[in-house]
């Protein structure tokens, strides 16, 4: 199995050697890994439960550093044992550099990995070994990347500082006050103003009515004692 890749990373290269070499921040990191411990300064142990494919097993190693250059590069030889799921073994090499980035320093970290599997665990198959090993990586350094260089909480700050802006900002001349309007009955319903208006018509037609029987009996009347005058003269 051969692996290579390469990260940049938001913090100096002091600082990322510092991190490779923290067992704390590696058992933090390390997808699965329940214990990192020092055994020296060029040697660690490790604890880690891996899982690949149908193979599911907690393997126990050691890594052992050489060639080592402060800050810059060094090799890693590691062995560990699963049991019955079988062991593996290889070797890696880790490079520092400085990287131009805006934003402040950052460094760039190469990788490269060599290594063999036997047992359950070499019966997966290569590709399957591979994809698992490339997603352990990505695991390892998004978590690496994510502890040296946390999200800042304050990134929300500019949304923060435009609404304390607003709350403070001079407010615009108030607008002349209008006298309020005279106070007007309110308006009736169109259901109760058609009862209204049907009385109003109703009148009207009651009134018309008893005058014209009462200009009919008046001229009643009167042709009535006209015949009563010119019976009276013949």
């Amino acid at each position: 199995m051969e692996l290579t890749g390469d990260i940049v990373i938001a913090a100096a290269r002091a600082r990322v050697w510092a991190a490779l070499n923290d067992p704390e921040v590696l058992a933090a990191c390390i997808p699965g890994c329940e214990a990192v411990e020092a055994v020296g300064p060029l040697e660690k142990t490790a604890r880690v439960m891996i899982k690949v494919g149908p193979v599911r097993a907690r393997f126990a190693g050691r890594i052992v550093l050489a060639d080592v250059m402060e800050a810059e590069r060094c090799s890693m030889s590691f062995e560990g044992s699963g049991g019955a799921a079988g062991m593996a073994r290889g070797q890696s090499e880790v490079q520092l550099s400085d990287e131009s980035a805006p934003g402040g320093v950052h460094t760039r970290l190469r990788y490269t990995v060599q290594a063999s599997v036997a047992g359950r665990l070499g019966q997966v198959g290569g590709r399957m070994i591979d994809a698992a090993a490339k997603q352990m990586a990505d695991q390892f350094f998004g978590a690496f990347q994510a502890h040296l260089a946390p999200v800042d909480p304050g990134a929300s700050a500019p949304a923060d500082q435009v609404n304390a802006l607003a709350a403070h900002a001079p407010h615009a001349p108030d607008a002349p006050v209008q006298q309020p309007a005279p106070a007007q009955a309110p308006a009736q319903p169109a259901a109760a103003q058609a009862p209204s208006a049907a009385r109003s018509h109703s009148a009207v037609d009651q009134a018309a009515s008893e005058w014209l029987r009462i200009k009919w009996f008046a001229l009643g009347a009167l042709a009535t004692a006209l015949g009563v005058w010119i019976g009276a003269r013949l």
